[in-house]
């Protein structure tokens, strides 16, 4: 059974750190690639970063660059999204995803078929 569990998340002051993790079930990040998304209340689930297994290319959303890093521990099968200078407007539930099969993925909704339950990140001023 394919399972993405997140956690990390909490609330933290504005120029704060958190380091989300994304702990795969039933599947390898290296086979199939993963997602980072975000949802802030009202608003749609945006793409926050892809690691992509063809090549092992790290795709980024405008919106964090320089500030989010994805890593990886392949031993744990986990995928890790370090935020750093987090600011109010990175206040979102955040979600880890996966595609069903080994296809080039980016940083849309539709590129992905399985979904973490979400970990809320909240960045107070």
């Amino acid at each position: 059974e394919v399972q993405l569990v997140e956690s990390g998340g909490g609330l933290v002051q504005a120029g704060g750190s958190l380091r989300l993790s994304c702990a795969l079930f039933g599947f390898s990040f290296i086979d199939y690639g993963i997602g980072w998304f975000r949802q802030a209340p009202g608003k749609e689930r945006e793409g926050v970063s892809c690691l992509r297994a063809a090549d092992f290319n790290i795709a980024y959303a405008d919106s964090v660059k320089g500030r989010f890093t994805v890593s990886v521990d392949a031993a744990k099968n986990t995928v890790y999204l370090q935020m750093n200078d987090l600011q109010p407007e990175d206040t979102a539930v955040y979600f880890c995803a996966a595609p069903a099969s080994p296809r080039h993925i980016g940083l849309q909704v539709r590129d992905y078929d399985y979904w973490g339950q979400g970990t809320q990140v909240t960045v107070s001023s």
